[in-house]
């Protein structure tokens, strides 16, 4: 049985979120907007609106809970309509540009939070209605999966725009 590794340092955390950041950035500037819009199915989100939930999450879930924690002492922390937020975004019918200018601008604020934490800091905590109680260090860790989580629903978003167009090649990919 292995152990679990040791928790991130704000300072590795930090690097994690420049490097999503990078990422996300240049998969979506090698996109083109007709890829960067559809849709794999039904109710699934683009490209696009997969980046307006990494900005809404930062804003308000990551970032914004931590600025909150950090200036109340134990407090409530308010949960979010996902789907409303998306709707109400519309990020689908915005230019990709757009999206990314507004993600990085909020990214480079984030990450000087993050770059400011003291080791005093992540112990202290809120608490959510859905979830219990979050410290800074508990929602540090889930930033750094929700940003692989997200980047991996894009890139799987590109897989099955690229899928109907691949002929014989399917078969290599198809188990």
């Amino acid at each position: 049985m292995t152990q679990d590794p040791r928790p991130l340092a704000p300072a590795e955390v930090v690097r994690l979120l420049e490097s999503a950041a990078a990422a996300i950035r240049a998969e979506l500037a090698a996109l083109t907007e007709d890829v960067l819009g559809w849709h794999p199915a039904p109710g699934e989100w683009c490209v696009k609106e997969v980046l307006g939930h990494l900005v809404e999450s930062e804003r308000r879930g990551f970032a914004g809970r931590i600025r909150l924690i950090l200036a109340k002492d134990e407090p409530d922390l308010e949960g979010w309509d996902q789907g409303e937020v998306a709707r109400a975004r519309r990020d689908c019918e915005r230019p990709a540009v757009a999206l990314i200018a507004e993600f990085d601008a909020l990214r480079r604020d984030s990450v000087a939070l993050v770059a400011g934490l003291r080791a005093a800091d992540l112990a202290r905590g809120g608490q959510h209605p859905k979830v219990g109680h979050l410290r800074v260090s508990d929602l540090l860790h889930e930033w750094v999966h929700h940003d692989r989580n997200h980047f991996r629903q894009m890139l799987a978003n590109v897989q099955a725009a690229a899928w109907p167009h691949m002929g014989n090649a399917r078969r290599f990919s198809a188990g």
